[in-house]
């Protein structure tokens, strides 16, 4: 299968301010996906999206060409991901390059395998909408989900109640990490990513789960790369 992959790197952030291209460990965050999407595929296959200049210089100094630069309403924060998957997407159809995969790699999520994508790819057909990277729900929702009675006061969800009695018997339950999408191009055109039905999941475990959305995961994430605890 054709794979094109697709970095998506705005140049607004709220919570850490620069933070694609801010330093982990001695190398600009967004290069930790560039150098994992190079083991998988070829420059011309991977297209950072972004609508900052700085962003575009420092992937160009890091040798990879970005094709475009990514129009401004689609570097709102209200614009959505499918928008700016999608736009990517029609940019190389427009020059008579089709693919068959569409993956997705956020900068937020550095701590991939190779093999992780390889891995994630096997799993993907055309019938399916998305094969996504998930790890187990920290706080299993079968278990741990509570609401106010008219009292005020918690119960167990209505829905679980008498159910449940030991956290063991709770069903598994997963949640996205952010850090692996491998989309069916046909399902991207015809619905946004929302409103995807059939979806695998790729497992993925914690330590290579992290996203950096503050300042304390950025800590974690330095923390696991000095103490050698993820190996990418």
């Amino acid at each position: 299968m054709e794979c094109l992959i697709v970095i998506p790197a705005r140049g607004g952030s709220k919570g850490i301010p620069h933070k694609n291209i801010k330093e982990l460990c001695g190398r600009p965050l967004i290069c930790y996906s560039i150098d994992v999407a190079r083991k998988f595929t070829s420059d011309e296959n991977i297209c950072v999206t972004t609508d900052d200049d700085q962003i575009i210089k420092i992937v160009e100094d890091y040798g990879l060409k970005v094709p475009f630069k990514r129009p401004d309403y689609l570097a709102t924060d209200t614009a959505g991901s499918s928008d700016v998957i999608k736009h990517a997407y029609e940019f190389f159809e427009a020059q008579g390059k089709k693919y068959d995969v569409l993956i997705l790699l956020q900068p937020t999520s550095p701590f991939r395998k190779v093999e992780f994508i390889r891995e994630a790819v096997a799993l993907y057909d055309d019938t399916l909408d998305q094969v996504v990277s998930v790890q187990e729900a920290a706080s299993n929702p079968y278990y741990n989900c509570f609401e106010e009675d008219s009292d005020g006061f918690l119960v167990m969800s209505k829905t679980l109640q008498n159910k449940l009695v030991r956290r063991q018997d709770a069903p598994k339950a997963w949640e996205y990490n952010g850090s692996i999408y491998v989309i069916n191009p046909k399902s991207l055109k015809e619905k946004c990513l929302g409103g995807f039905t059939k979806k695998k999941k790729f497992v993925m475990d914690k330590f290579y789960s992290i996203d950096l959305d503050t300042l304390f995961d950025w800590k974690v994430a330095e923390m696991l790369l000095t103490e050698k605890l993820v190996e990418i």
